[in-house]
């Protein structure tokens, strides 16, 4: 039987610079997603890459005395080892340079200007260069570009347009049909009231004051504005083109879910459902617009000199640490915020002490009582029955948070069975157990932990992936499916465990800051 298919991506990651952890975020948390639709046996594409053109791009290739090329071929290096540092499982890096992308936009181009979409006029506006939009003077704020805050400049010239306005009463009623299109609601809410009701304003999207990017076949004086280019990614890389389409493409379109951050969820949720309309295509079928994550509760910014990269974290604290911190101190709604002793308390508390520790001091038992081999199970106890109860719940709140893209949600309820786990070891005392000699009850003690802990191994692995693989090389198992985690009896007995190695070691706060510190400075 054929898989069902799952098609996520992340925003693609501008190549003026390296992305910091922000930018991150958005591939770590698709790629949670990803994985987690893999393990519920989903045929997954995970797309993800790097938007390489327009004017930003051009100055810096400029001030750098090479190629806009050469810069983009370096930086796209750049987000990829970052992608590959933080344990990504993307499927296809895209760039927008690729030359199959290129000539479906340009196709994409001209099959909306024969259709009367797109038509030639001139642009009166207030540009901002480093965000590449342009803006009335009401849209702006005390003076400056409302989304990055810097100067912007009267610009005109001669530019194609895109007839945005012809779909606004489309879109507000496809949207206010589809409810669960844009998510959260408030962001739907915002998109709304802030965008759409005001009235939608045709769109440029074509420039002739720079020449780094797509040029428009019929009028090379013009070339492709940036969010068309960047946007059709999406559909170009599978195979999409107006006149040429490849069977691939009505194999995985439309989106499952495109997850980007909540600056340019009115790029995905506006304009983007608009360009799809134009080319008789169906709409993805959902946009997670996520929050930012802050450091010390402020944006971070080349000006303040706030920025932290992932990768550079992760050589400090590992992988799976960042990862989980991202995903795990960012919500649904609200900002996360980065603090090197908030990462190291989380981790400390949660990665060192609630998991790592279960592990260690299981496996130390199970090597001490029994040898190291998995133990039958002997007497049962309602303690028992609680233990599963437990753990089936945290399941389905594992389920339900995941499938409503409460990500952090989910992830507090993987840690909570290694939480429960430790409890029922203060519960049932193994230690004591044995002194008595009471071997029986001994036993069901130990197997039931090595279960949760392979339960808890199989849900972790969407999230740390590494740390779920020492786990299950730890236990010795190699039963890490879905259809295991209901029954509590997926550790088979006999088994002999491997040497337990810590899965996290604990940090001296004190000392691990002090270095950090120094090193910052």
């Amino acid at each position: 039987m054929d898989k069902k298919k799952y098609y996520i991506t992340t925003a693609i990651a501008y190549t003026s610079g390296k992305p910091h952890i922000g930018n991150t975020y958005d591939v770590v948390l698709a790629d949670a997603i990803a994985r987690y639709k893999r393990l519920q046996g989903y045929d997954v594409y995970f797309q993800t890459g790097s938007d390489e053109h327009g004017e930003k791009i051009e100055l810096k290739a400029k001030e750098n005395n090479i190629t806009p090329k050469e810069y983009v071929d370096k930086y796209a290096n750049i987000i990829k080892s970052v992608w590959d540092k933080m344990n990504t499982s993307y499927d296809k890096f895209v760039r927008t340079t690729d030359p199959i992308h290129e000539k479906a936009v340009q196709n994409i181009f001209k099959y909306m200007y024969d259709k009367g979409d797109i038509y030639k006029g001139e642009y009166k506006g207030l540009y901002c260069t480093p965000c590449e939009s342009f803006w009335t003077e009401s849209q702006l704020v005390d003076g400056m570009c409302p989304d990055c805050g810097r100067e912007v400049k009267e610009a005109t010239e001669e530019a194609y347009f895109f007839k945005l306005s012809k779909y606004q009463d489309k879109l507000i009623q496809y949207i206010n049909e589809h409810p669960e299109f844009i998510q959260p609601e408030a962001r739907r809410n915002e998109m709304i009231k802030n965008f759409i009701e005001p009235g939608l304003q045709d769109l440029c999207v074509s420039r002739t004051s720079f020449t780094w990017g797509i040029p428009v076949t019929f009028d090379d004086k013009h070339i492709v504005y940036v969010w068309l280019d960047a946007l059709t990614n999406y559909i170009t890389n599978i195979g999409y083109d107006p006149y040429n389409c490849d069977s691939k493409f009505n194999d995985i379109w439309p989106c499952d879910l495109h997850v980007v951050g909540k600056d340019i969820t009115r790029f995905h949720t506006v304009y983007w459902p608009c360009f799809l309309w134009s080319l008789g295509i169906d709409l993805p079928k959902q946009v997670l617009g996520h929050p930012w994550l802050l450091t010390n509760d402020v944006k971070m910014s080349k000006s303040l000199g706030n920025i932290v990269y992932a990768d550079e974290l992760a050589d400090k604290f590992g992988t799976d640490a960042v990862r989980y911190y991202l995903l795990h101190e960012i919500s649904y709604m609200n900002d996360g915020n980065l603090t090197y002793e908030l990462l190291i308390d989380r981790y400390n508390s949660d990665l060192a002490n609630t998991l790592g520790n279960l592990v260690n001091r299981t496996i130390s038992m199970v090597n001490k009582y029994f040898n190291g081999q998995v133990p039958d199970i002997g007497t049962t106890a309602d303690i028992d029955l609680q233990l599963k109860s437990d753990i089936e719940e945290y399941i389905n709140g594992i389920n339900n948070n995941m499938d409503n893209l409460h990500i952090a949600l989910a992830l507090d309820n993987v840690i909570d069975i290694f939480r429960r786990s430790n409890k029922y070891i203060d519960e049932t005392t193994p230690w004591i157990l044995f002194k008595e000699n009471n071997i029986d009850r001994l036993k069901t003690v130990m197997y039931n932990l090595l279960e949760a802990i392979r339960i808890g191994a199989i849900f972790l692995s969407p999230f740390l992936p590494d740390a779920s693989k020492n786990i299950f090389k730890q236990i010795n198992s190699n039963n890490n499916t879905l259809d295991s985690v209901h029954d509590f009896n997926g550790t088979i007995s006999g088994t002999k465990l491997n040497t337990p190695e810590p899965l996290f070691a604990r940090i001296d706060k004190e000392e691990a800051l002090k270095n950090l510190l120094k090193k910052d400075n």
